[in-house]
């Protein structure tokens, strides 16, 4: 079997949805497994649409999510231009060729259509089985309109002609406008691709996924701290279940996927199952990892970070309870300044005890006083503090939190003083007690 050509042929005219990014990382994939080449064309014909946002937005998007093109803007390849509003040239070329084939008319305003053959069509697809298309009765279709610009369905299969694309994976929407492809394709006298149209993306509620919908702009994963790995491995999960399991690495992804599996009823998105996703990944991270991921988010919260190896403790204590990056400033960011401020139940609660003052103060104490400074060591000081108190050590910890963090949650508390180091530890204490 020749290795494939596939393509991803986005328009510029908007954000890199969900439904665009799935269709990509599809052909991405075929053309891993069987050693083939995936091409990035981008169909700007729309000049009145088009946006260069929108294009640096489709470029960012894939590469965020680790879609890298083997053809296209800024990756090369012998068969461009890949922007379709490089490429009159080429569609006059192929115009002039129906025209001599008899198969082009014009109207009275300029526009010229193409002669549909009238013969049944058949559309054996990957994904839904053999497609029969009666012999239509439908208007030709136009292919250029009166001021000379081609309508997508002539640049689409002619494209696909120059461009030698084996296999077309696209969304099922594009299906019953396949036959006129192939109409195409047989006017030129050239076999049509191998077709594969994938199930739409519903939004929880069963309707088609639209831009308003949660989730639907690959940008927002970005701004909210979702992983790209985990992104990746949920949306393959959108109309294919491999055999392997659900959370798989690229490798497996690639090595297990096969048009012919994927499904042919449409895929619900499920932001809760992605966000889950995202969380099984975080937690696999190395602490310097999940730090590197993380600082963005970080800095954008105003938090310096002075103490890179702390830092990497910091955010690595809190992965079993956080399930995205942009919820981590929120949860460490008393770590890396002394102005932390209080909840406000949490001064209710210290407030609340007159003992609290004076048991703070001991711990303020024995704690000053404390060596070696490890988290052992830490736990078990407060333990003995407990025990010279006669209270129990479960009381003190909720204190110890609250004088430390300003919050009710976060990492054993032992961790927190471990990293926050003798002196900030005890400033912090005094500082709580000056408040009470």
């Amino acid at each position: 079997m020749l290795a494939p050509r596939v393509r991803f042929a986005p328009s510029p005219t908007g954000y890199l949805h969900v439904g665009g990014a799935r269709t990509a990382l599809f052909n991405w994939l075929y053309a891993r497994h069987r050693g083939g080449k995936f091409i990035l064309r981008i169909e700007d014909t729309d000049e009145a649409r088009n946006t260069d946002a929108a294009k640096e937005a489709i470029f960012d998007g894939m590469k965020w999510l680790g879609l890298d093109w083997d053809e296209g803007p800024g990756a090369g390849g012998d068969f461009g231009p890949y922007f379709q509003s490089q490429r009159k040239a080429i569609y006059d070329d192929y115009f002039a060729k129906l025209e001599a084939a008899g198969r082009v008319y014009f109207e009275d305003n300029g526009a010229a259509r193409f002669k549909f053959s009238r013969q049944p069509i058949l559309v054996p697809d990957m994904v839904c089985g053999d497609v029969h298309f009666a012999a239509t009765e439908e208007p030709d279709m136009t292919i250029r309109r009166p001021d000379g610009s081609y309508i997508f369905h002539f640049v689409n299969v002619v494209d696909d002609i120059e461009m030698k694309i084996t296999h077309v994976i696209r969304g099922e929407d594009h299906l019953s406008n396949t036959w006129k492809h192939i109409d195409l394709f047989h006017a030129f006298g050239k076999h049509a691709p191998r077709y594969a149209h994938i199930p739409l993306i519903l939004n929880p509620t069963g309707s088609k996924m639209s831009k308003r919908d949660e989730g639907s702009a690959i940008s927002s994963y970005q701004e909210a701290g979702f992983l790209p790995d985990a992104v990746f491995n949920y949306l393959c999960m959108l109309g294919w279940t491999p055999k392997a399991g659900e959370k798989l690495d690229r490798a497996t992804l690639i090595a297990a996927f096969e048009p012919s599996d994927i499904h042919s009823a449409n895929a619900r998105f499920d932001m809760t199952k992605c966000t889950w996703f995202n969380a099984q990944y975080l937690r696999e991270l190395s602490p310097e990892s999940l730090l590197s991921a993380a600082l963005p988010f970080l800095e954008r919260h105003g938090l310096q970070i002075a103490d890179h190896a702390m830092a990497a403790k910091a955010v690595h204590s809190v992965r079993e309870k956080v399930s995205l990056l942009g919820e981590l400033p929120s949860w460490v960011h008393y770590f890396f300044t002394d102005d932390y401020s209080y909840e406000p139940d949490v001064m209710t609660k210290l407030k609340a005890k007159p003992e609290n003052a004076n048991l703070l103060g001991e711990l303020k104490a024995d704690l000053g006083n404390l060596a070696p400074w490890d988290e052992h060591s830490v736990h078990a000081g407060i333990e003995a503090t407990a025990a010279r108190l006669a209270v129990k050590a479960g009381a003190l910890m909720p204190l110890l939190r609250f004088a430390l963090s300003g919050q009710s949650r976060g990492p054993g508390v032992a961790t927190i003083i471990d990293l926050l180091g003798k002196d900030r530890t005890v400033a912090r204490i005094q500082r709580t007690l000056a408040l009470l």
